[in-house]
């Protein structure tokens, strides 16, 4: 595709990551249950007699973001005959549906996770399961393998844990917002649960009583359950997110950071608890080949300037350990600027280990540690719909549990051998899912800044927060649109930045100097500004253009000074800018894709005495399909 263009750019991200986006083969759709509008699957009555059924003895919810398709959890709550409690963590049992070693499990096992983009997904399994026979949706029956703990009604104290393939009806399919209105008693949400429109006033709020009192109860839990690994020195680590939002017809809402809400907590804790005893339970009986998650306390040299930083705020952090990180994290709060503590925890985040799967075998059992959640044994349970890792955990637990007579525990089971062999094919497709995330949302960040004018357009200009020095010069967040980029104090030509009594910069002869939290730009006149860390200044957006790579956002200092704005008008344009930014770019595409169809032969044609091109699609798309006729011995593949 042509350089800019917004579905060029993708692909060429696609190729870049290895990326496989080619359609569902017809051998791998004939394994599929029949499901359509007319003709919804329903429940097999043989299976129903082998599952717990929990459609009428429990209140089942989910709780997901807006517009989520591929449900694969849902939660629920209730108080048991002798006085305890009951917490229920159910998942899609994708399983059932992809049977090991078939067409479609050859299929996800290659995927390994579903990939996804700023503005779209590649989903790892066909959408008939991932946004409907599997996707746990509000008022239909759905297979699901539930983990149930019996708790003390007050301490929450765990005293039994069970397993089971189930049967569920999930009640409600809320998203965050909606939960955490609830669960702040804010009545206004309930306007938006679809579930509780059209019925009588006295049954909508008996079950919006029911309803609150669960979210409340599960609140409750979660925190105590994190208290718990707080004590042993869990981390809360900060990263930009970015979440995009898209509407009925798929194409982009709304681009806006991930809002922190106290029910994200909740759903997070009950699902880390839930991976928590799935993974001591498949250690224990399969000491050598079961696939666990394991997260290596970093190095230390990988906090030096991490606690560089903190020390230019006066604050001393400690990373002995993991707990003593945490409080040190803790701690280090400025009031007057909470971006400060923000940032600190970003940073902590950039000096972790990456998280990876392994076979038990692979390594002793002190090595199964998790760092980040503070748990001696973690693993991935609960996504069986978009990572595969969650499919293999899953068998995993029916070979060691449901004692499941219809197949030999060897169709289950992997060697170690072969099990340590899909960890690293799984974590090298993960590493790429996640670089190809961040790709695309730099990509739509660079589209939107591209056309405007920076003399002349405000959205231009933003605040920034410097959190590393360099030699030449600065590295600024700005936390409005979520960017992180450089900002030169010294340009290709030798002069350095002068800023004098917060009017606008200009570039003049001089000299840099460098120290541990601060630089100094001295002109030949003896003007001289400082920067240091954490200050607030005055930055300006711009796009660096490239033939050989893609575009970057390149920052650049406009005065020392915080961008002068008030809060409310910060608030206001964010959420403005940031649906301008998606709508904008979405519309400029729509707009080129419709102008190139209307030219097609005429584009061909240029393209083709430009470049000497072939007259196809694309050579990605030959490569492609190349790679479908390609005869391979998948028989090693098979082998368990």
């Amino acid at each position: 595709g042509r350089i800019g263009d917004l579905e060029g750019e993708i692909a060429a991200i696609l190729v870049e990551n290895s990326i496989c986006v080619a359609p569902f083969s017809e051998i791998q759709m004939s394994e599929m249950p029949v499901s359509s509008s007319k003709n919804p699957w329903k429940v097999n009555p043989e299976e129903e007699k082998k599952r717990l059924d929990l459609r009428d003895t429990h209140l089942i919810f989910s709780i997901d973001p807006q517009g989520c398709e591929d449900v694969d959890d849902a939660l629920s709550v209730r108080a048991l005959p002798n006085g305890n409690l009951e917490l229920g963590v159910h998942i899609a049992d994708v399983t059932h549906f992809v049977a090991a070693n078939s067409y479609t499990d050859v299929e996800a096992r290659a995927r390994a996770t579903t990939y996804y983009l700023a503005d779209r997904r590649y989903d790892m399994l066909p959408s008939i399961l991932s946004a409907d026979v599997c996707s746990l949706l509000s008022g239909v029956d759905r297979y699901a393998v539930s983990v149930l703990w019996e708790l003390e009604k007050e301490s929450y104290e765990m005293l039994r844990v069970c397993y089971s393939k189930t049967i569920i009806r999930s009640a409600y399919k809320l998203v965050y917002e909606a939960a955490q209105g609830l669960l702040d008693g804010d009545t206004s949400v309930v306007g938006d649960i679809l579930e509780l429109k059209n019925l009588d006033e006295r049954t909508r709020q008996q079950k919006l009583a029911e309803l609150v009192w669960a979210i409340s109860k599960l609140t409750d839990i979660a925190r105590h359950v994190r208290a718990k690994r707080d004590s042993c020195g869990a981390l809360e680590l900060e990263g930009v997110e970015i979440r995009v939002q898209l509407d009925d017809k798929h194409n982009i809402h709304d681009l806006i950071p991930k809002q922190p809400l106290e029910v994200h907590e909740t759903v997070a804790e009950c699902m880390i608890l839930a991976n928590h005893w799935v993974a001591k339970k498949i250690s224990e009986n399969f000491p050598h080949q079961a696939l666990l998650r394991q997260h290596p306390p970093p190095r230390q040299e990988f906090f030096t300037e991490l606690r560089e930083c903190a020390s230019a705020k006066g604050f001393s952090i400690d990373t002995r350990s993991n707990k003593a990180l945490a409080e040190s994290l803790d701690k280090a709060n400025d009031p007057l600027d909470p971006i400060v503590n923000k940032l600190l925890r970003s940073m902590a985040t950039h000096a972790m280990s990456n998280a990876l799967y392994f076979s038990t075998g692979s390594c002793p059992e002190e090595e199964f540690h998790h760092y980040g959640l503070a748990l001696e044994k973690y693993t991935h349970f609960t996504s069986p719909i978009r990572r595969y890792a969650d499919i293999v955990v899953h068998r995993l637990l029916m070979a060691a549990t449901l004692n499941d007579t219809e197949g030999d525990v060897k169709d289950y089971v992997f060697s170690n051998k072969d099990l340590q062999e899909l960890c690293r094919h799984i974590n090298n497709r993960n590493r790429a899912a996640q670089h190809a995330q961040k790709q695309s949302t730099e990509l739509f960040q660079c589209m939107y800044f591209k056309d405007k004018t920076p003399e002349t357009d405000e959205r231009c200009i933003a605040d920034g927060v410097i959190y590393s020095i360099r030699t030449n010069g600065v590295l600024v967040f700005v936390p409005r649109y979520g960017i992180k980029g450089a900002a030169y104090m010294k340009n290709k030509e030798g002069l350095v930045i002068s800023c004098q009594h917060g009017s606008c910069c200009e570039w003049k002869p001089g000299s840099l100097h460098r120290f541990q939290n601060k630089i100094t730009s001295t002109t030949t006149t003896g003007e001289s500004v400082t920067l240091t860390l954490f200050d607030h200044i005055t930055v300006k957006i711009l796009v660096q253009t490239s033939r050989c790579h893609a575009d970057t956002i390149k920052l650049e200092i406009i005065r020392n000074a915080p961008y002068q704005t008030s809060d409310a008008e910060v608030s206001q344009n964010f959420h403005v800018v940031k649906s301008d930014l998606v709508k904008e770019v979405s519309q400029s595409a729509e707009e080129a894709q419709r102008a190139q169809e209307k030219a097609h032969v005429e584009v061909i044609d240029e393209d083709y005495q430009e470049y000497c091109q072939t007259k196809g699609a694309s050579l990605y798309q030959l490569l492609e399909e190349i790679r479908d006729l390609a005869l391979l011995d998948v028989s090693a593949d098979i082998r368990t």
